[in-house]
């Protein structure tokens, strides 16, 4: 399962690194402000799914597409972010 989050991350690197044309994802990568209106419309969608009790999964995939471009286009490490929340166990 977290496999494929760890790919995501993967893909995302490669794809700001090798960039390919055309690619939705590296438009993400290299664009902040579509990055940044991308996961507040995305997440938005996901609420109003969850309050319809329709379209979550899709709706929660999209999320985590959009926020990992969104933290790999502004430099924010998920091993950092995995340090963090490791910091945080109670």
């Amino acid at each position: 399962m977290l496999n494929t989050l760890e790919d995501l991350f993967k893909i995302a690197r490669e794809r700001k690194n090798y960039p390919v044309e055309g690619s939705y994802t590296n438009k993400l990568l290299n664009d902040k402000n579509l990055s940044k209106e991308k996961i507040l419309e995305e997440i938005n969608e996901l609420i109003e799914a969850v309050e319809k009790n329709s379209n979550k999964i899709h709706e929660a995939a999209d999320v985590l597409y959009h926020l990992v471009m969104y933290l790999e286009a502004n430099e924010v490490k998920i091993e950092d972010i995995m340090e963090e929340l490791n910091k945080r166990k109670k």
